[in-house]
């Protein structure tokens, strides 16, 4: 017993598996594409980014890797379930997927617009839905067992004031999770969700100096400000993200974690 346990841990955790990230062309999706084949698995990930996908796809095949880059839109939901059909056109099956293509742009209740509201619903809630019917399909329809892992946020359980687009997206997007993994946990399709909080990325450096007017210091002040002294990392997430998605997480089903060092419902 204790030799079959080693081998198991030994073992990269997705070998074989054909997964699909969305949003895969930067931050938490590439670290996740990254994480995914360093584990074993065949990959295809999608983006609008064709640039930064094809180059990210050249350079992790030439590593001796297998992906594939994916053109796509996932706020278009033909695009988004087209992501599905051309991982299965390109592997022969789709066996995990991780949502993680998503929107950030700012908004107050007062005023977000009905199209900026549209935008959100779009990519942050509409996409994942769509594609994650895609996928349930052929798993479901080869009679296969299947995970997927859905990027939320920890704003979903409440967030800033000037996220309520977002949140209001993101609160969408946990509570379906666990509906899907209801609808499906007969089917052993395993479906959860991750609550990150706030991580560094090339997207959020964007967003700080966009709409907050950060300067190029804005990590260090960041890190400063949260009580384990760095922001998230998204190699870390990457890492909690292919673990959900292997086998090793045993039965979890329907939990969206929260991935964060705010401690919701603590206070002095």
């Amino acid at each position: 017993m204790a030799e079959r346990q080693t081998e198991s841990v030994n073992t990269p955790l997705l070998q074989n598996a054909v997964v699909l990230v969305s949003g895969g062309t930067q931050g938490v999706g590439a670290a996740v594409v990254r994480a995914a084949v360093r584990e074993g698995a065949q990959v295809a990930f999608s983006g609008r980014r064709h640039d930064v996908g094809s180059a990210l796809a050249n350079e992790l095949n030439a590593a001796g890797h297998t992906t594939v880059f994916l053109d796509a839109d996932v706020s278009d939901p033909d695009s988004a379930r087209r992501s599905v059909e051309r991982t299965v056109e390109s592997f022969g099956r789709i066996d995990a997927l991780c949502n993680a293509a998503g929107l950030t742009t700012r908004g107050t209740l007062l005023d977000t617009t009905p199209e900026l509201f549209d935008q959100h619903i779009a990519v942050n809630l509409r996409g994942p839905f769509f594609t994650m019917a895609a996928a349930v399909r052929d798993m479901t329809e080869r009679g296969a067992v299947g995970t997927i892992v859905n990027i939320v946020s920890i704003a979903e359980r409440g967030g800033q004031s000037f996220l309520a687009p977002y949140v209001a997206a993101k609160a969408g997007l946990a509570g379906l999770t666990r509906n899907a993994a209801y609808a499906h946990r007969w089917d052993r399709i395993r479906i959860n969700g991750l609550n990150i909080g706030w991580t560094e990325t090339e997207g959020e450096t964007l967003t700080q100096k966009r709409f907050h007017g950060a300067d190029d210091d804005w990590v260090a002040d960041a890190n400063d400000s949260v009580p384990m002294g760095k922001l998230g990392q998204v190699d870390e997430i990457a890492d909690f993200v292919v673990f959900l998605l292997s086998s090793r997480s045993g039965v979890v089903t329907g939990s969206v974690i929260d991935w964060d060092q705010t401690v919701i419902g603590g206070q002095d």
